[in-house]
Parts: structure tokens; C-alpha cells; sequence
């Protein structure tokens, strides 16, 4: 399934992007060359993650490592030039690094770790859970004034459902509903233009020139596929109407020349992942193990699920690709070290 979905990606990803390579960059294959070296790229670290013992991760020098390293990247793009008016990528060259995309998978093998080692005294709050609520709130900061809100509340959405599989009392996720609630509140209508999105979200066409234009763009897509799309490369949406086609809104474009039943098709690809990092960590031989496959497989299918949920005009426009599908290195090449680490683990399943 994995292999599919990557495969349609790049696929997609050259369909999308061709008219804005031309026009860009000269030539109509950039974007789906750079794609292919990252999947490359990321398709060496799933096979390096699938033949090396999960368990060696629960090494303290390893987690501890990983966390210091992604604080280290999280401060320091905060020091870079910003792109657009953002800092959220380390650019090297024509190369680019998200440190956020990492620091949800730091925090699911912190927590799985930590989890493992608190055992039943999880819901002692000084040792068990100030630990990772602390984390878990230091890593949401630094992504949320990069500023990128959608990273930071999908992150602190990861670690709440791990913390709930874990066993931690409904008691004190009631008594951190009232401030979170009151955060993000603060945090949404602070920002002129995070108002803006929640308008468009709820009536786009009150501004259909500004605010609303991405979704409505985004809906036009998906509702001109009908049910089996208008074919391969023949979408026109993406001919400098709908806002970045190869990456947050390529489901769009699915939608538009894949129709109902290629956008269906790759909503059934992502349920199934779900369904295989649920039984991995049902059946996991150990709590690391269950912690581990249940964060990570969260991380992916939940980014999925808001990708489409965006485009669909189910939730307020947030720039998060689709896993495995959207052009971008940082995605690509962790989305597969999960699915490597998942499978990993599932190859331990009795």
C-alpha cells in the first residue's frame, strides 16, 4: 500500500506541478525529479528501519539525543531568514528542512520510551506526566512562533491520544480542555490572518477574491471530477487557478482528474495503513513497541486525514501535505522511516 501510494504520488506530483515548473524553473520535470531523489532517498531509510531492531531505539542516550538535536533545529530556524514571511525551513542550497515534520516523530519515541519506563505509576503527575506534558508543551512553543499553529496543534493532538492509550485518567485531560481551549482561542483570533481562515471556512464566498479563494478553488476541483475525473493531466484547476496543486492541494487535483473513485481509492490506502500500524501495535510484544507503532502510525494517517479534510472544505485552510503524495523532502522522507519503523515492528508480532 505504501509503495502505491508513493507511486501515484510522483505520478501526481509531475501532473500538478508541470505548468508551474515550466513557467518557473524552465523545465516541467523539476519538482517531480527532485521528488523521485527524495523518495529515493526516503525508500533507503524505510529499508534501513525495517532491518534494524525497533528495540534498540529505547536506548536513553538515543531518545535523549533525539530530542536535544530537534530542540537544537527548532531554535535555530528561528534565527534564519524566513520564507515567506515564516520560519519554518534550513535551506541548504536548493535543499530544504523541516523541523517540525521531525519533532513529531521525536515526540512519539519520547513518549513511547517514557511511557514504557512509568508502567502503571503513569498517572503519577510529578514523574509520569509533568515529564511529557512538558515536552510535549516546549515542542508545540517553538512551531507555534515559527508561526505554524496546524503543526503545533497536530503534535499536541499526537501526544494526547498516545497519553490516553497509555491509560491516563480522563480527569486530567478534562482539567487541560479548559486552557487549551483557552490558548487556542488566543492563538487563532491574535492573528489577523488566522480569522480570515476561520471566516473563509465558514463562508467562503463572503470573500471569494481573497480569504475564501483557496477553498473555493480547492472545491471547484474536487466537484468538477464528478465520479471518475476528467483523466490524467487533464485537470485545469492547477493551470495557476488553485494554489499550490503539487503540495497542500493535491488532493485537489486527485479529486479533479482521478474523480470520486481516485479520491475514494486513496482514502481507502491511508485506512488501511491505519489498520495495519493498529494491529502492529495491538499485537507489539512489548509496550515500547505499542507506543511506538500507535504514535507513528497516528502521525501519518492523521496528517492525511486533515490534508483531505482541508481541501474539502471540512476544516479551516492549514498548509499540510498529504503524506507520501504532496511534493516535499521533509515529509517524504519521514512519512517512509515510519512506515519503515512500523513494519518493523510488525515483523515482531507473535
Amino acid at each position: 500500500m505504501t509503495a502505491a501510494l508513493l507511486g501515484l504520488g510522483l505520478v501526481l506530483v509531475w501532473s500538478a506541478s508541470s505548468a508551474h515548473a515550466q513557467e518557473n524553473y524552465g523545465s516541467p520535470h523539476y519538482f517531480v525529479i527532485k521528488q523521485v531523489l527524495w523518495a529515493a532517498f526516503g525508500l533507503t531509510g524505510m529499508a534501513i528501519a525495517m532491518r534494524t531492531d525497533y528495540r534498540k531505539l529505547r536506548d536513553p542516550l538515543f531518545v535523549y539525543g533525539a530530542v536535544i538535536a530537534t530542540t537544537l533545529l527548532l531554535v535555530l530556524v528561528l534565527f534564519l531568514h524566513p520564507v515567506n514571511d515564516v520560519h519554518r525551513w534550513i535551506r541548504l542550497g536548493s535543499l530544504s528542512f523541516q523541523p517540525a515534520e521531525l519533532a513529531k516523530l521525536t515526540i512519539v519515541l519520547f513518549l513511547a520510551y517514557h511511557l514504557e519506563r512509568r508502567g502503571d505509576r503513569i498517572n503519577d503527575f510529578l514523574s509520569s506526566l509533568f515529564p511529557a506534558l512538558l515536552l510535549l508543551g516546549w515542542f508545540a512553543f517553538l512551531i507555534f512562533i515559527q508561526p505554524d499553529l496546524g503543526s503545533a496543534a497536530t503534535l499536541v493532538l499526537i501526544g494526547c491520544v498516545m497519553l490516553f492509550i497509555a491509560g491516563v485518567r480522563l480527569r486530567y485531560f478534562a482539567a487541560l480542555a479548559l486552557p487549551g481551549a483557552v490558548l487556542l482561542y488566543h492563538a487563532v483570533t491574535a492573528a489577523a490572518y488566522r480569522r480570515d481562515r476561520i471566516e473563509a471556512f465558514l463562508n467562503p464566498y463572503a470573500d471569494p477574491r481573497g480569504s475564501g479563494y483557496q477553498v473555493i478553488q480547492s472545491l471547484i476541483a474536487v466537484g468538477t471530477g464528478g465520479l471518475s475525473g476528467l483523466g490524467l493531466m487533464e485537470g485545469r484547476q492547477k493551470l495557476f487557478y488553485l494554489p499550490y496543486p503539487y503540495s497542500d492541494f493535491i488532493f485537489a487535483v486527485i479529486g479533479e482528474e482521478l474523480g470520486l473513485l481516485g479520491a475514494g481509492a486513496v482514502l481507502l490506502g491511508f485506512v488501511l495503513l491505519l489498520w495495519r500500524g493498529v494491529r502492529a501495535a495491538w499485537k507489539a510484544p512489548d509496550p515500547f513497541g505499542t507506543y511506538l507503532a500507535a504514535g507513528l502510525t497516528l502521525a501519518v494517517v492523521l496528517q492525511a486525514f486533515i490534508n483531505m479534510s482541508v481541501v474539502l472544505g471540512l476544516l479551516p485552510a492549514k498548509g499540510i501535505p498529504l503524506p507520501l503524495i504532496s511534493a516535499g523532502g521533509t515529509s517524504l522522507v519521514l512519512t517512509l522511516l515510519a512506515v519503515g519503523l512500523i513494519l518493523n515492528i510488525s515483523q515482531h508480532v507473535d
